[in-house]
């Protein structure tokens, strides 16, 4: 479609492209930030690398059935879980196991942003949005533009506030993001080669039911197929490359687990455990509840700050363009990521970060049309928020070393008992590298004022690294200290004798069993009723459960993560009397 000649017109120098060194630099940076010299964090991290441990030490039973030291897991697919698990034996010798599963994490972010890149560079150099042509020449080059456009993509992707933590974690969030960034390619692919971009398109799908469910593959395909069929119709090309193509290689791909459950597991197992996946992934969006519903509305605008209102703009800006590919493919898939969004039944973020790819693929397109005093402002708010939080990194970190200024220090050491001040010249240096590298990028952004239409993002993304980094280094101890396990897992141990059968854990959480399991090594079981010790979690100080009798079960240890004042946890022994008679209730 032809675009009214006025309404992009740029000239040569603002499609310079961003120097390759400064954009690969940022992306190692932020991707590689995090990902080692640290435990497996509490909630999603601990869960997705204890299904991975489990897989890595266990056989074929704990590869096609995965579990967390023997207890079911059937949240997502095992995709991720077979990746991290394959890191763990191939670097496990040489690397820290959880280091080790992060490669995993590693492969699949670097993996998302290439190919992000990649499709707003194709979309980019398409002549729907192709600058206006001067009369005597001195606009930009179709590749120049679409090379400029992917910078500022990737840019996008990287400012956004609430990948960061994400971002870095051993989930299977992260093998959805970058399926989810594979059908975007797939799906710009397919303007240019129909039969690729139809069988990229299956690939995605059919590796997103084996990374998630199948409620959100469903949904992306039926939307794809929706809009395919209003802008082509039921005979064209498009549409029948969907049926014959798109949709049995997906069934495939997605059913490469089934099929291996079938032939090396127990049917009745491999039954019961693909229905209660099923059935956990139609539970999960069966509707929205207040307390879904409340979180959703508190989190997803400050988790895809600045990336939605670039977002916004660019498909008010572009209306005037018609029903341009630019815009309506990402608009599809964020269409159909927010409706699962606002039916799921609990409170999830997982959901946010795959939207994340298509707003920034539709965000790239408000740069060449977006006003230089919008540009300024969306600059001076990164800047100042960055320098800030930047600031108090500083600060508390120089707190906890020094002792200055005291007050700081003593809320620190107060919110975190037991926490020693530990200084790393390695960690500094770093800090320090990454906080000149801020003050060059502020300084060459304020000083030059560059006319490049990625010039807008590029202090968001800068400064989102810079935090990332900082709190990487300079409070990783800090972090680590307050989100693991170790401490209390390995006090809980300490307590065990050399002689037992099994440990029964109790209202336990997946990521307290994952974290327990790995640093104590314990045989746990919640199968077996002749255990010799239950491990009980309770959220508050209580005494003497109700469920568990004293005349059975003898109280031998307690403790919590200094952390958390609310949890504690309880070993029992069973009494000597007892032992192989009856069980304990949950």
């Amino acid at each position: 479609m032809t675009l009214p000649p006025s309404f992009v017109s740029l000239s040569v120098s603002a499609t310079h492209r961003l120097p390759r060194w400064i954009l690969f630099a940022i992306c190692v940076l932020y991707g590689l930030a995090g990902l080692f010299g640290r435990d497996p964090w509490k909630h999603n991290d601990a869960t997705g690398f204890g299904v991975m441990w489990s897989m890595a030490k266990g056989g074929m039973h704990d590869w096609l059935l995965p579990n967390i030291a023997g207890r079911t897991f059937d949240h997502d697919g095992p995709l991720m879980f077979w990746l991290g698990a394959a890191m763990i034996r191939l670097f496990g010798s040489v690397l820290e196991i959880p280091d080790a599963a992060r490669l995993a994490t590693a492969l699949c972010f670097f993996l998302s942003c290439a190919l992000l890149w990649r499709c707003a560079y194709l979309l980019g150099k398409r002549a729907e949005v192709q600058p206006f042509a001067f009369a005597f020449g001195g606009q930009p080059q179709a590749t120049d533009y679409g090379r400029a456009l992917a910078d500022g993509a990737l840019l996008i992707f990287l400012a956004c506030v609430g990948l960061a933590q994400q971002a870095h974690e051993t989930t299977a969030g992260l093998a959805q993001l970058t399926l989810i960034t594979f059908l975007l390619y797939g799906l710009v692919w397919r303007l240019e080669q129909r039969t690729q971009g139809a069988l990229f398109i299956g690939l995605a799908l059919g590796g997103l039911v084996l990374a998630s469910g199948l409620v959100l593959p469903v949904t992306l395909f039926l939307t794809i197929a929706l809009t395919t069929y209003l802008y082509h119709g039921l005979s064209g090309r498009y549409f029948q490359s969907l049926l014959l193509l798109t949709l049995p290689l997906a069934i495939l791909v997605a059913a490469i687990w089934p099929l291996l459950l079938s032939l090396f597991v127990d049917p009745q197992l491999a039954w019961l455990h693909l229905h209660a996946w099923f059935d956990q992934d139609l539970q999960r969006f069966n509707g929205p509840s207040q307390t879904a519903l409340g979180y959703t509305l508190r989190n997803l605008l400050p988790y895809a700050w600045p990336v939605w209102p670039l977002a916004i703009w660019a498909w008010i800006s572009w209306r005037k363009a018609g029903k341009i590919p630019q815009v309506r493919l990402p608009l599809g898939v964020i269409a159909s990521i927010l409706v699962l969004i606002f039916f799921q039944h609990t409170g999830d973020d997982i959901l946010f970060m795959l939207l994340v790819p298509p707003l920034a693929l539709l965000a790239t397109f408000a740069l060449p049309t977006l006003k230089r005093s919008v540009g300024n402002a969306i600059d001076w708010f990164a800047l100042m928020a960055s320098t800030v939080l930047g600031g108090f990194i500083w600060l508390v970190w120089n707190a906890k070393i020094t002792g200055f200024p005291a007050q700081t220090a003593r809320n620190l050491y107060r919110l975190l008992p037991g926490l020693k001040a530990e200084f790393s010249w390695m960690e500094l240096c770093a800090a320090l590298a990454v906080s000149l590298a801020w003050l060059a990028i502020v300084r060459w952004r304020l000083g030059r004022a560059p006319k490049m239409i990625w010039r807008s993002v590029v202090i968001s993304a800068a400064g989102t690294t810079l935090i990332w980094v900082l709190m990487m280094t300079l409070w990783l101890p800090t972090i680590n200290y307050a989100k693991t396990y170790r401490q209390v897992a390995l006090a809980a141990a300490a307590a065990m004798p050399i002689d037992y059968r099994c440990v029964r854990p109790v209202q336990m959480s997946d990521p307290q069993l994952a974290s327990f399991a790995y640093f104590t090594q314990l045989r746990f079981s919640e199968q077996r009723a002749d255990c010799d010790f239950l491990l009980r979690h309770d959220s508050q100080n209580t005494g003497m459960p109700i469920s568990i009798s004293r005349e059975h079960w003898r109280l031998i240890w307690e403790g919590r993560r200094p952390a958390d004042r609310d949890e504690r946890f309880r070993l029992y022994e069973r009494r000597k009397a007892m032992r192989g008679l009856g069980s304990v209730k949950k």
